[in-house]
């Protein structure tokens, strides 16, 4: 019915120029990836795919890529396969879970990597909505890194890179609180091998975000549902991976990379991106007064070259009105890249309360017992800013 390509992308999230590109030429990042190997966890993602994509056209020695959804990766080698082609070196994909004993008997057989990159998470925030998810949440964003982490340093991996959020900021949900935990976990490591993060933005259009769920929904001849007092910022999946690659291969150690904003990534409401993307479409918006309107006036008016739509009011928990990178305490260095501010990764507290943290989570997870208010304490013992945002109502109880 339509494509999205990044090109049409950009135009959707109000911008004409890719950010990160200037940075990628500067810094020769095509000659660092070439010749070089890769490991890429969660590759078979949005920006995990996007990421493997451009790794895989300046003809890496290596590049392996590791993914739980065997669908998306078997997509994701037709992709390339079709768009790019083949290349001399060795590119494999393994159905594989981080958290599994398959995955350390794979790490511990193959040869060293000279990255590893790991973009498996679980992003939404609307993951604490129970006690199950949550842990499963905080295993994949949290243990399971430091699983990886520990495989990568005991092998000599040279880096390795791994996926924030810019929820992970003055964190108001468990997501970005788990994100931010990632980030300190990164630092028992520095000194075994060279790690760097990258907070992010919204990435357009990305497997599960809101804007994926328009397409879903056009597909599906269902209304498009939106916040109205909701203002992000969007980058495109290539813009993605070209920000996380200069941050893999030209990061000094234990480096945090974010975008800059100012000037270059304005905040952007969902109703403008909803109302581009069905103009690119051919149709316009028509705001419904309920769900039940909307749900009513879905199949008949498209013929009339409009698409119905719900503009909701934000009441869900753990959602701010704009998200931020970093905080006051930040000394940011905005002088090195021409689109990236780049500072160190910190931590207010000492190894001894993150490792207590870990214990507390193998205590409960080895009694199979525990409770969302238990966890969210334990997240605020090692995050004192933490302030949990809790309405006890969340997106899976919306349209």
């Amino acid at each position: 019915m339509f494509t999205l390509d990044n090109s049409k992308i950009l135009k959707i999230i109000g911008r004409e120029n890719y950010l990160f590109i200037n940075d990628f030429i500067e810094y020769d990042v095509p000659t660092l990836i070439r010749n070089a190997s890769f490991l890429v966890i969660g590759g078979a993602g949005s920006i995990g795919a996007a990421t493997v994509k451009e790794i895989f056209k300046h003809h890496p020695k290596v590049l392996h890529v590791i993914d739980i959804n065997e669908n998306n990766l078997a997509e994701l080698v037709r992709d390339i396969r079709s768009s790019i082609g083949y290349i001399e070196g060795d590119f494999k994909t393994y159905v594989i879970d981080t958290g599994s004993d398959i995955f350390e008997k794979f790490i511990e057989e193959q040869c060293s990597y000279d990255y590893i990159l790991n973009f498996s998470a679980l992003k939404h925030v609307r993951s604490e909505k129970d006690i199950y998810t949550l842990m499963r949440m905080i295993e994949v964003n949290i243990l399971n890194v430091i699983k990886t982490l520990k495989k990568a340093s005991s092998k000599g991996v040279k880096r390795y890179f791994t996926v924030s959020t810019d929820k992970s900021t003055n964190p108001v949900n468990m997501m970005g609180a788990s994100k931010r935990i990632m980030e300190i976990s990164l630092l028992m490591f520095k000194d075994k091998i060279k790690i760097n993060t990258s907070r992010f933005p919204n990435v357009a259009f990305s497997d599960g975000s809101l804007l994926c769920s328009f397409i879903n929904r056009i597909l599906k001849g269902q209304p498009l549902v939106f916040p109205k007092d909701v203002m992000r910022y969007f980058i495109s999946p290539y813009e993605a991976s070209l920000l996380c690659l200069i941050s893999c291969t030209t990061g000094q150690n234990a480096e945090l990379f974010i975008p800059k904003i100012e000037q270059r990534l304005p905040l952007t409401s969902f109703a403008e991106i909803a109302e581009k993307f069905l103009n690119h479409l051919g149709f316009e918006l028509y705001i419904c007064n309920s769900e039940e309107e909307a749900r009513n006036l879905a199949p008949t008016l498209p013929a009339k070259g409009k698409w119905a739509c719900y503009i909701s009011q934000t009441d869900t928990t753990g959602e701010k009105e704009q998200e931020e990178f970093y905080t006051d305490s930040d000394l940011i260095d905005w002088t090195r890249y021409k689109d990236i501010g780049v500072t160190e990764l910190s931590f207010k507290g000492n190894q001894e309360l993150l490792e207590k943290f870990l214990s507390e989570l193998e205590r409960m997870r080895k009694r199979k017992e525990w409770t969302k208010s238990e966890l969210v304490n334990l997240f605020k013992e090692i995050l004192p800013e933490f302030d949990h945002f809790e309405t006890y109502r969340y997106l899976d109880d919306k349209m």
